[in-house]
């Protein structure tokens, strides 16, 4: 299994070199956990105006097979994106629950 997360640290809603994952160190306050957060928002924003496109164009019996592969290639980024933020979101929450049963650490 792959392990998206170390304790204590949010996985950021983007990648580093290499595609790499890039983690936050902090108390969830500070500057970049807030741009974090903007580009989640934005993510998760973008996700719901491609299934708006996805609905028309499957709809539309004239579609290409260039514009089907081409929405496919961005539902595969966009699906990516959410599944990163999904992941970040849920070992947060974890870590809060650990925290909350274990209040002396």
């Amino acid at each position: 299994m792959i392990r998206h997360t170390t304790d204590g640290a949010r996985l950021l809603p983007w990648t580093g070199v290499e595609g790499k994952p890039c983690y936050l160190v902090g108390d969830g306050e500070g500057y970049v956990s807030r741009i974090a957060d903007n580009v989640e928002s934005v993510q998760l924003g973008m996700a719901v105006d491609l299934l708006g496109h996805v609905e028309d164009l499957l709809g539309d019996r004239s579609a290409t097979p260039e514009q089907l592969r081409y929405i496919v290639a961005r539902l595969a980024e966009s699906l990516r994106e959410v599944h990163r933020v999904a992941w970040s979101r849920g070992a947060r929450l974890v870590a809060v629950a650990v925290r909350a049963e274990h209040p002396e650490q």
